[in-house]
């Protein structure tokens, strides 16, 4: 990537000799980890909290809204702070939201209310956009540049490690099991029903305080880490960045769009996979969180396929193929029937898989000092992750059919395949 040449004015030791770059580039993959974890247990909140607080496939939706709107809203901050104060600030402030926001899970919990999950989950996912903002581009930076896909790819294949990990041995902590109708709770007397709420909100109190707790020590690691770092001082050129700079590159400008398209699609799929299992393939809640932590193991396969795959092919060809196979599979995800659906789906969790960061990765490639500038546009694109999949809820709401639903990630790949098509390009300055 431009950032680890010399003409950016950075020493290119600093970046490219292993001693320096190896063991923070482990810790920052580790970081690739944690809000892979934390992110992977939205699917099993959804399910959840819409038993909890009967809730509509629309209104359960919200759950993603409140997470991926932090996206939008925080990515500029951090990048601002990031250009100023270095990533490794970016990634201390990052570490410090998200554990707090795990933590406020209790008093959430304690309270029944609805709208208090709801602030927990933002406040976590101001932190994440620290993170990401940070951590993505950081990573194509430490080391060479030949490999910052690859690299990068890498990184996020323990994303999908998370993405197993969570649903398969959190998710049978969170959720009971107990699937009560509407006629039942009615029957309830208030106490009974108070009961029943709180003893569902609490199942979710142990594993967020615990993760809370977790993150901060992280938090506490990177501090002590002497961590090689670029601030735009550092940078030669980097006072002439500019978001009307970045944004002459098509690249960032195709990379911006695929991205918002590509997050909506992932957390279409996820957040609703228990509710696609449960109607279309009868499956019992427990069993359908296990599978989604099969949906989480291919999706960590497929990360580390894929990298391996990039040693031989390109990584936009490989885009265009795995973009390709998804568009056929969301077609099979709406007309199938039975575990023919479930397994579809995970079966695009595979083909998901090198998305994130070969979008990612094209789209800042030759930014130089607006490197930092096109990675905080490319993290506020997540966005879509927020907007899309109430577009899903309500077409689920509305047919009475999740599957009817899937109409929304098919379009999703589309614009993906495009990019792969296109998105390559640069402008002829």
């Amino acid at each position: 990537m431009a950032l680890s040449s010399p003409s950016n004015g950075q020493n290119p030791n600093v970046f490219n000799e292993k001693k320096n770059w190896m063991f923070p580039f482990i810790l920052v993959t580790s970081l690739f980890f944690f809000w892979g974890f934390v992110h992977n247990l939205d699917p099993i909140l959804i399910p959840h909290l819409r038993k909890a607080f009967n809730l509509s496939d629309l209104q359960s939706s919200l759950i993603d809204s409140s997470v991926f709107i932090a996206y939008f809203v925080m990515a500029l901050p951090a990048g601002y702070i990031m250009r100023k104060y270095g990533y490794k600030s970016g990634i201390m402030i990052g570490l410090i939201l998200f554990g707090i926001g795990s933590i406020l899970f209790v008093p959430a919990a304690n309270s029944l209310q609805y709208i208090y999950f709801l602030g927990a989950l933002f406040i976590i996912a101001c932190g994440l956009t620290f993170l990401e903002t940070a951590a993505n581009p950081y990573v194509t930076i430490l080391g060479p540049a030949e490999t910052a896909t690859k690299r990068l790819n890498f990184s996020q294949s323990f994303n999908g490690l998370a993405a197993f990990i969570a649903p398969a041995y959190i998710g049978p902590m969170i959720l009971s099991g107990k699937n009560l109708t509407k006629a039942e709770t009615d029957a309830m007397s208030p106490t009974e029903l108070h009961a029943y709420l709180l003893n569902e909100a609490a199942s979710v109190k142990m594993p967020y305080l615990i993760l809370g707790l977790i993150i901060l020590a992280v938090a506490v690691v990177f501090y002590f880490t002497n961590m090689p770092d670029v601030k735009d001082e550092d940078v030669e050129g980097a006072e002439g960045a500019s978001f009307k700079g970045a944004l002459n590159s098509m690249r960032l400008r195709w990379g911006i769009l695929a991205q918002f398209f590509y997050v909506g699609a992932q957390v279409c799929v996820g957040s609703f996979f228990i509710k696609m299992a449960t109607t279309t393939a009868g499956l019992e809640e427990g069993t359908a969180a296990k599978y989604l932590g099969f949906y989480g193991l291919t999706f960590m396969l497929g990360r580390f396929a894929g990298t391996f795959l990039m040693q031989y092919i390109q990584p936009r060809k490989l885009l265009i193929v795995y973009a390709t196979i998804n568009i056929l599979l969301s077609i099979m995800a709406i007309m199938g029937t039975g575990m023919v659906v479930v397994y579809t789906l995970i079966a695009i969790a595979f083909f998901m898989s090198i998305m994130f960061p070969t979008i990612f990765s094209m789209g800042i490639d030759g930014l130089g000092h607006n490197t930092k500038i096109g990675s905080s546009l490319i993290v506020m694109s997540i966005v879509g992750g927020a907007l899309l999949p109430p577009v899903m809820g309500m077409i689920s709401d509305a047919t009475a059919n999740i599957q009817n639903g899937y109409i929304v990630p098919l379009s999703c790949f589309a614009v993906i395949l495009l990019f792969a098509f296109n998105g390559h390009k640069t402008n002829k300055v």
